[in-house]
């Protein structure tokens, strides 16, 4: 797939700032989170940035403020996505402010796996209507996003939808990828970032988090932190494990037998 360089106009987002003193009540969700009771200020590196952390560390609902902050819909898509199927998101972007550069995005995208399927659904329903011009589907590939596997509606995102200078925020891309999709992705983001893209991921893969030119934040009960690659849970029980399966096996096995 062959795409005309040009010169990044990026990035886009430079930091986010949490205003404490905005905040409905500190003491409930999702400021009760130990990621953000202290949290003030966090920097956005220019090409990628990652959030990793454990199920419940908050990740999700600081992507998706971010998305908020940003103009996007909550539940995913471009800015003239819409639609709601349930209003869950939190309202941490209300006391957020997002520092921006000059430059404006020339696209924005929000991906958020748990919800993909509402964002094809939606799709497939703005193409029926009468008048609307072009089908969104074509920007998609042209199949039907219900049509194809989860992974490979994915992909078609990936690859199809993106383009230069764009603001792309993802959470969980890996969901529904296989680990030779995974490494396919790093490809094309590798592409975008060239073509003046900038990201935000939130991510469990330890494939994905391997993009050298990134800043990865921990979010756990200490808060958030910058980390390196190698430090990450991630890194360290995924290379644990492939170097010696057997014996995590047997330990894991053992370990929930006399638990019963």
């Amino acid at each position: 797939m062959a795409r005309r360089r040009k010169t990044s106009p990026g990035p886009y987002l430079i930091d986010l700032e949490l205003l404490r003193d905005c905040a409905p009540d500190v003491s409930r969700f999702p400021y009760s989170l130990p990621a953000f009771r202290k949290l003030s200020r966090l920097a956005f590196h220019p090409k990628v940035t990652f959030l990793v952390g454990e199920n419940g560390s908050g990740k999700s609902t600081l992507l998706e403020a971010v998305a908020v902050g940003c103009g996007l819909n909550p539940e995913g898509g471009s800015r003239n996505f819409n639609f709601a199927t349930r209003a869950s998101h939190s309202a941490l972007h209300e006391s957020m402010r997002l520092a921006r550069t000059a430059a404006a995005p020339a696209d924005s995208y929000f991906l958020r796996a748990e919800s993909f399927y509402n964002v094809a659904t939606e799709i497939e329903r703005l193409d029926r209507e009468p008048g609307a011009g072009p089908a969104l589907i074509g920007a998609y590939g042209g199949t039907s996003l219900h049509e194809q596997s989860h992974g490979e509606s994915f992909f078609a995102l990936f690859k199809n939808r993106f383009g230069a200078h764009g603001l792309y925020l993802m959470d969980e891309p890996e969901a529904a990828l296989s680990p030779s999709r995974q490494l396919q992705f790093l490809a094309l983001l590798h592409e975008y970032l060239a073509l003046g893209g900038q990201f935000v991921i939130a991510t469990h893969s330890p494939i994905i988090l391997a993009y050298p030119d990134a800043t990865i934040y921990q979010l756990d009960a200490d808060g958030i932190r910058e980390v390196a690659y190698t430090s990450t849970e991630h890194y360290l029980v995924t290379r644990a494990f492939l170097n010696n399966p057997q014996l995590a096996l047997r330990t894991l096995l053992q370990s929930d037998e006399g638990a019963t």
